[in-house]
């Protein structure tokens, strides 16, 4: 059995396993990463450009240009903010939703077949267990600068 990591160590690799299968599908896609990662954002919310580029950690201008470029593509469209009469939310369209949908199927099974190796209750555990960090209740979540989570 290999030795196991420390914490860090072992959350690094994990990032780079999952980065890596986050490439691959973007690029069967004809994605890049950031692109998949912007319509993965839009599958369950309609965000206006402010919104996107704190959930991306992006400035307001690069948000813009990877919005332009998707709409180009067809795989979103802006539509009025009924809040806001000035303001634009993005949206998936038929095309983008459907990319977004295989691309999604094909990160879960790359990502199934990393973790094969684990029993169900320890996939429930590490699912468990990354989730409280991922997504950290008010009480978990750590005083450090810059790590404030945005709505969703």
């Amino acid at each position: 059995m290999a030795e196991d990591l420390t914490l860090v160590d072992a959350l690094v690799q994990s990032s780079f396993l999952i980065q890596g299968v986050m490439r691959r599908v973007a690029a069967r896609q004809d994605l890049s990463v950031i692109q998949m990662r912007l319509l993965g954002i839009l599958r369950d919310r309609e965000p206006g450009t402010l919104l996107l580029s704190r959930i991306l950690e992006l400035d307001k201008s690069s948000v813009t240009g990877l919005v332009d470029r998707a709409e180009k593509r067809g795989l979103v469209e802006r539509i009025p903010d009924p809040d806001d009469g000035r303001a634009v939310r993005i949206k998936l369209t038929r095309v983008g939703r459907a990319v977004v949908t295989a691309g999604a199927a094909e990160a879960e099974a790359e990502i199934e077949t990393v973790a094969a190796g684990l029993t169900d209750p320890q996939r429930r555990q590490l699912a468990g267990l990354l989730s409280r960090i991922a997504i950290p209740s008010p009480a978990d979540r750590p005083a450090v600068p810059g790590t404030e989570r945005s709505p969703s």
